[in-house]
């Protein structure tokens, strides 16, 4: 059984979310501020978050960027009542792996979490992917750069697992939306890119020159590891 932490301070959002996702089958726990939801997801075990944005006592940002920083790769979906894009995308670079922006439906948050599982539980391939100082071990989740271990999202690891197993053939970025995110989930060719930059940072000697995950114009990318 799934375990779901909700940090959510509206008390009727955080009780709908709660009643639906129970009634899915899942374990859920409510916190009801920043500051209590960031100590439960660093003391527990968890299989997925939801974090508003809006919190008291400290802001979901502060939040996702401190289950980060304490190395845990727990899939992060985030519930926003914005709707710039520049809010979204800073959620990406905090570490967070999808977002809902409210008012949003039950079966929006249904799919969005099935997709992040299903990311986070990967496959069962028996095997590592060597390029420059890097290697990235399928059964361990791990990515490693010259031995040491570089945190990423759920998102961003099975991406790149993605693109190791496709070395060499130019995707698309509906391939990437259909394999990564799940043909249940509709995002946006930037969020796409935003992770894209986020993974060149962590795996490109130079990523403002990347040599290993390349652009294709108009198309695309290709890893060329």
């Amino acid at each position: 059984m799934p375990r779901i932490l909700v940090i959510e301070d509206d008390p009727a959002i955080a009780l709908g979310l709660e009643d639906d996702l129970r009634l899915e089958g899942y374990e859920v726990e409510v916190a009801t501020d920043g500051r209590t939801g960031s100590r439960r997801a660093r003391e527990e075990a968890f299989d997925l978050i939801l974090l508003d944005v809006m919190l008291p006592q400290k802001d979901g940002f502060e939040v996702c960027r401190e289950i980060r920083r304490a190395g845990l790769k727990t899939p992060i979906l985030l519930l926003t009542a914005r709707g710039e894009e520049t809010e979204k995308l800073l959620g990406f670079e905090l570490g967070a792996d999808d977002y809902v922006t409210k008012p949003f439906s039950p079966r929006e948050v249904r799919a969005r979490i099935k997709a992040l599982l299903r990311r986070a539980a990967g496959g069962g391939e028996q095997e590592i992917y060597r390029f420059g100082d890097a290697e990235v071990d399928l059964p361990r989740c791990e990515l490693r750069r010259a031995g040491r271990v570089v945190e990423l999202t759920a998102t961003e690891f099975q991406l790149l697992s993605f693109f190791v197993r496709k070395k060499g053939r130019t995707l698309s970025r509906e391939q990437l939306l259909n394999e990564v995110w799940g043909p249940d989930v509709h995002t946006t060719d930037r969020v796409i890119d935003t992770h894209i930059v986020n993974l060149r940072k962590k795996i490109e000697p130079h990523p403002e020159r990347p040599e290993y995950l390349v652009s294709v114009r108009a198309i695309g990318y290709r890893f060329d590891g």
